[in-house]
């Protein structure tokens, strides 16, 4: 075993991870990072954001989806293996764990690879997969930055070929020809979008009457419209009694008596804090009724030298969110200038057609009483998506009606986030929607859409001024 003395101990290695490792780094700590995965990347790298992405992206180059509009209803996604979808996965996780790789080694960073748990608040022994003892970690400050897992109840009879949740769907071998999808979150929409462009029979399951309730009510409409018309299917107000597989085959039968059945079936019921094998009892720490870690706006839980960030705390549970929360620890941790986290940010849905917003929805600016107004423009006014074959999508601007203030910012449709942070800037400087008016946006591009929305905001209101 060897023994080892830092300034800084980072457990986990993905987005908050990697972040937090990397500014203490900067900041003249010692660093040694924690990863249990042979290399680092965390579950982001192997199981999450990256691989369900660039899963996204493969189909909808492979199967052409974006040609279809030229060629009319008529027109059939091209057939694609998994074989083809496995090499595209396999190339850019290497790629992204070679850069990671290479960052770390950069900043002088030690990677230990083995699980991590707490002996008291200052020292982490590390097991190998064997249980091990590898490392005995001493540190003056502790960044948990371990993430979350699919939550697996132990009645879901889970396995390899039928029964799944999101990692182990990235593992199987041939395409289903049906998928039941069990809730309509962000990631059971994800998938159940994908695997709808693939030519899958999806059907998504939700005890709520629509999917990712999160959205402006108006852009989940739309989404569900575009869903239809790639054949995705979806069941709301119904909620799981029992899951079993039954000759090769998932069903599951409902509360309200029914029973559905299919190929494979993807359980997306919420996520909970990877903190099980750390022993965090040790270090007098314990998570909350949600099963995340509680942290104070600077992101130090009951122990002020150990910090957690990331999905290991909940919400927003973003990997763009979680690497800011990572940076700023450590730079609170050792005294360098910070600030609180961002009030206003962007959130990104990876649907097919994606989706991205900033700022108020609808229902919040009515509740709060605001007197607002919406401009719109729609794909369909857009050069730019006549070119690329992709005619679904909209922005929607929400703006106070007398101050003419932005006030949220919502697009859904192809490159949705990556044009959301034009909208977010905006807001961020306190913008007026005349703003966008008086720009000048390259022709075609989807970025004008904001200057075709901002019109049709103002057209609405200049007559009351």
């Amino acid at each position: 075993m060897e023994e080892i003395q830092c300034d800084l101990a980072v457990i986990g290695s993905g987005p908050a991870g990697q972040k937090a490792a990397i500014q203490g780094a900067k900041l003249g700590a010692k660093v040694v990072v924690i990863e249990k995965a042979p290399a680092p990347g965390g579950a982001c790298l192997y199981s999450g954001t990256i691989p369900s992405k660039s899963l996204r992206e493969a189909i909808l180059d492979l199967t052409g989806f974006y040609e279809y509009s030229y060629y009319g209803q008529a027109a059939a996604p091209k057939e694609v293996s998994i074989n083809d979808l496995n090499f595209r996965l396999h190339q850019i996780i290497a790629q992204e764990r070679s850069m990671i790789t290479r960052q770390f080694k950069k900043n002088d960073i030690r990677v230990l690879q083995g699980s991590a748990r707490f002996e008291n608040p200052h020292m982490l022994i590390v097991v190998d997969d064997d249980f091990r003892l590898r490392y005995q970690v001493t540190a003056k400050t502790i960044v948990i930055a371990t993430g979350s897992k699919p939550r697996n109840p132990i009645q879901v009879p889970f396995d390899k070929e039928v029964i799944l949740d999101s990692t182990r769907l990235l593992r199987i071998d041939k395409l289903p020809k049906t998928m039941l999808v069990l809730g309509g979150g962000i990631i059971g929409s994800e998938y159940a979008s994908f695997f709808a462009a693939l030519g899958t029979e999806v059907t998504i399951v939700d005890k709520r009457d629509h999917i990712l309730p999160l959205l402006d009510y108006e852009i989940g409409r739309h989404l569900q419209t575009a869903l239809a018309c790639i054949g995705l299917k979806f069941v709301g107000q119904k909620e799981p009694e029992a899951i079993t597989r039954v000759n090769d085959r998932a069903h599951v039968k409902f509360k309200d008596g029914t029973e559905m059945t299919s190929d494979v079936l993807l359980f997306a019921l919420g996520r909970v804090a990877d903190v099980d094998a750390l022993h965090i009892e040790n270090a007098g720490l314990a998570v909350n009724s949600q099963g995340h870690l509680p942290v104070n706006a600077l992101f130090q839980t009951a122990q002020p030298h150990i910090y957690a960030v990331g999905d290991v705390i909940g919400g927003p549970a973003l990997a763009s969110t979680s690497m800011e929360q990572g940076r700023l620890a450590a730079r609170h941790a050792f005294s360098a200038v910070t600030h609180h986290f961002p009030a206003v940010y962007p959130i990104g849905i990876y649907t097919i057609p994606e989706i991205s917003s900033c700022g108020y929805t609808e229902s919040e600016l009515q509740d709060l009483g605001f007197h607002y107004e919406v401009g719109r423009a729609y794909y369909y006014e857009i050069a730019r998506s006549h070119i690329s074959g992709n005619n679904t999508g909209m922005f929607k601007i929400l703006f106070h009606a007398e101050t003419l203030e932005i006030l949220g910012v919502h697009v859904i449709g192809k490159g949705a986030t990556e044009v959301i942070h034009i909208g977010q800037v905006a807001m961020l400087h306190n913008a007026r929607i005349d703003f966008f008016i008086e720009q000048i946006f390259n022709y075609p591009t989807y970025a004008e859409g904001y200057r075709v929305a901002a019109l049709n905001g103002f057209n609405k209101v200049k007559h009351r001024r």
